[in-house]
């Protein structure tokens, strides 16, 4: 946890009403409305042009892991991405329905592992400011979703 995140957890963030709901099939070539979305949205909100592609790459990689893990490739079940205006960021909430991850065994790959792939979780965690899986109130229930949280420089 950073010291950015350290102050925020003292003092919780208000949610705006701004609020957009995204509900696509799990499908690569569609995720392009996710990051068109996100990026959007950001610069919407006021954030810099590197901050918005950052936030875009990591939820569109957060998107690509839905498909490949929970999924297991391409299917008609859903996305559904939620993209919440924070009084001093965004908060963007992933869903799925697929097979339940266990948030202990999600672990970026050592950065001197050089090959393709696995780099998806380190990529989001340096990049987003918070980072939250897994926190379905019902652990009965299907599926997984992810919180990611990035503020707006110098707020």
């Amino acid at each position: 946890m950073n010291q950015k995140t350290k102050k925020r957890a003292a003092q919780p963030n208000k949610i705006t009403d701004d609020a957009i709901e995204i509900r696509l099939p799990a499908d690569p070539k569609l995720l392009k409305i996710v990051r068109v979305s996100v990026a959007n949205f950001c610069e919407i909100i006021g954030f810099p042009s590197d901050d918005c592609n950052n936030a875009m790459l990591a939820v569109d990689e957060a998107c690509s892991n839905i498909i490949k893990h929970a999924y297991h490739g391409p299917t008609g079940k859903p996305i559904l991405v939620t993209l919440r205006r924070l009084n001093d960021g965004i908060e963007v909430i992933l869903r799925d329905y697929g097979i339940k991850a266990d948030p202990k065994t999600i672990k970026p790959r050592p950065l001197d592992d050089v090959r393709p792939g696995g780099l998806g979780v380190h990529l989001i965690r340096s990049v987003m400011d918070k980072v939250e899986f897994g926190n379905n109130k019902n652990k009965k229930e299907e599926g997984n979703q992810l919180t990611l949280t990035k503020y707006l420089p110098g707020k």
